[in-house]
């Protein structure tokens, strides 16, 4: 059957001239070569209305219909070997799956015996068959930033010795202001720290932020919920900036900066040589104030300098201060409960024994944070290698002996046991100092093997002798309470008491007659 589209081709071709464009204008603008505008151009009506490109092409016209199936005059194109497979290729079409995983999948689940290639060809025809364009986004001021990351030039010292550079182009979707830095490493850190230069050369942060799926900034990627790097997502909190990572193999949805990144590459550090990553970096910034920012921009048909200063003042403000310079990893919680970080060991809450965390830290302090929840649930100062920190609220209650809990913990349980015992043990510690918490503890347990009552009658006894070993409290413990107070006899006679007598002469001595001399007076 003929294809309604060529005939809306060549008619559009045709108008397209008419009004005085010439062939590669219409070529750019219809987005097909310039052989085909010129064949359309030129009335080859042949050329222009083609078979479905599903079906295979046969020749049309009165000649073809008058010429048998076998006529060998003008071939048939062979049937694709993908056609039988058609309707699963169009479900993993619209699973966003790519050309080499569908011919995979073709190959391994359904016994395919044809080449990548056709597969190729034949998703490349079905993409075009739909004949739905691509929607241009455009972006309000200061609202979206896209970034990406694209080759560097190399960076040779004076030894010779060459090293690969990582070249991050950062553009303001709305003005198409660029900012590029070249690093390198692609890490966390070099990528924040770039992006932070990038901000502070534009005068604000953009409300958005759109990477592709770099480790630097996304653990999984999604197409709907991304998982961003904890490091990352702090960051892009500090700055109050959204980050909206690009689906998977979907980089026409950064399509500024993707054209950004080859046009600074090719304009700026193609047949470069540097001597030093600070020299490549100086000449991009060079480059970036002389000719990207003067450039009249092929899309907006504007200066971009001038139209970034339009732009400018919807740009977020700068926080106060940088994002603070931390390192951060997963950790396993040991099965004494601690973490290790650079040689130290801090403790975690016993809920997360064995499980993993993730654990930030800077000179002064070291963070846990929940591995799913991502909120902070220790704060550790930081010790020296070697040592430990930890928090008492992480030990369990099971595994915090009588002796930890100090000598004021141990008066207490004794002051609910008994008043006498608690007397005792007072006065024992005030008599044997740090050596008596220890005969506290042995007061304790003896308190769950001898009867409070008579626990009650040897302390008492043993504060009367001024005793203040445990051994000797255990013996008074043991003996009966006759033992403990008992009843003497009075003695009547003893070689040391004197006797009644002598007391009488010796006061008689001492206090002399007073009656007869009252009388010679009166």
């Amino acid at each position: 059957m003929a294809n309604f589209k060529g005939l809306v081709m060549q008619q559009t071709i045709r108008t397209l001239r008419e009004q005085g464009n010439g062939i590669r204008a219409i070529a750019r603008m219809l987005g097909i070569s310039r052989n085909t505008v010129r064949r359309y151009v030129g009335g080859d009506v042949s050329a222009i209305i083609e078979t479905d490109p599903l079906e295979p092409k046969v020749p049309t016209g009165s000649a073809a219909e008058d010429k048998s199936p076998s006529s060998s005059s003008i071939p048939a194109r062979s049937q694709s070997k993908c056609l039988p497979f058609q309707q699963i290729i169009e479900e993993k079409v619209g699973q966003d799956l790519h050309a080499q995983r569908i011919y995979q999948d073709l190959v391994h689940e359904h016994s395919f015996d044809g080449g990548y290639d056709s597969v190729k060809r034949f998703v490349q025809r079905l993409t075009q068959a739909d004949g739905v364009a691509h929607r241009r986004m455009e972006s309000p001021p200061g609202f979206e930033a896209q970034v990406d990351f694209g080759k560097g030039a190399w960076i040779a010292d004076e030894n010779g010795k060459r090293r690969k550079t990582h070249m991050l182009r950062v553009v303001l979707c709305n003005s198409r202001k660029g900012y590029t830095e070249s690093v390198f490493k692609q890490d966390t850190e070099s990528f924040i720290r770039a992006l932070e230069n990038a901000f502070r050369h534009f005068g604000g942060v953009p409300k958005t932020l759109v990477p592709d799926n770099l480790k630097a900034a996304v653990i999984l990627a999604d197409k709907y919920d991304p998982e961003l790097n904890p490091k990352f997502n702090s960051f892009a909190e500090h700055y109050n900036m959204a980050i909206l990572p690009t689906p998977p193999r979907r980089p026409e949805l950064k399509g500024k900066v993707e054209r950004g990144v080859g046009y600074a590459f090719n304009s700026a550090l193609k047949g470069q040589k540097f001597s030093s990553l600070i020299a490549q970096n100086e000449h991009l910034r060079w480059w970036e104030e002389t000719v990207a920012d003067t450039r009249i921009h092929g899309t907006t048909q504007k200066q971009v300098r001038a139209t970034f200063e339009l732009e400018k003042p919807f740009l977020q403000a700068l926080p106060a201060m940088l994002f603070p310079c931390f390192t951060e990893g997963q950790r396993i919680v040991h099965r004494d409960g601690h973490v290790e970080v650079a040689k130290s060991y801090y403790s975690a809450p016993p809920e997360f024994l064995g499980r993993k965390v993730w654990v930030r830290w800077d000179t002064h302090v070291v963070r846990i944070f929940h591995p799913v929840e991502f909120r902070t649930v220790r704060i550790h100062s930081r010790v020296e290698p070697g040592k430990f920190n930890t928090h008492n609220s992480d030990i369990s209650l099971q595994k915090i002996s009588n002796l930890e809990h100090g000598e004021h913990y141990l008066l207490r349980e004794l002051e609910d046991i008994d008043s006498n015992v608690h007397t005792w043990g007072t006065a024992m510690l005030r008599v044997r100092g740090i050596a008596g918490v220890r005969v506290l503890q042995g007061l304790l347990n003896l308190t769950n093997k001898v009867e409070s009552s008579v626990l009650s009658r040897a302390c008492e006894r043993a504060t009367q002798l001024q005793l203040w070993k445990l051994g000797d409290l255990r013996k008074l413990a043991k003996q009966h309470p006759a033992e403990l107070h008992p009843e003497l006899p009075f003695t009547q006679t003893h070689s040391i008491i004197r006797d009644l007598a002598d007391y009488t002469a010796v006061l008689g001595a001492i206090i002399p007659e007073t009656s007869g001399e009252g009388d010679t007076n009166n």
